[in-house]
């Protein structure tokens, strides 16, 4: 199934994570497993947040940019408007795209 995901973008236009293990680069076209990195401050996400559109107005879109993704293994469910309505919790997901700004 297809999703979207908000991403840091590098000047290189390399993808990481926006918060929780932000050092790591994302490859584009493989199948990427959730991971837990405890992280201070955060509550443990065991999994891939994703978006049904690319919209998360809670969201600072500056230095970040949407991706498509395909998203296996996962759990539906709603968000409130302002922070993009329908939401994926996803166990494994593929970046499609290159990160380009919408």
């Amino acid at each position: 199934m297809e999703a979207y995901k908000l991403f840091r973008q590098l000047k290189d236009g390399s993808l990481t994570s926006l918060f929780i293990n932000k050092t790591r680069r994302l490859p584009f076209n493989q199948w990427l497993n959730a991971e837990v990195f405890p992280t201070k401050g955060f509550a443990l996400r065991p999994y891939w947040h994703c978006c049904s559109k690319p919209e998360a107005p809670h969201l600072s879109s500056k230095g970040r940019t949407w991706a498509k993704v395909e998203i296996e293994d996962f759990t539906e469910f709603e968000r409130p408007t302002n922070q993009g309505g329908k939401w994926y919790l996803a166990k494994k997901i593929k970046i499609k795209n290159n990160g380009k700004r919408n």
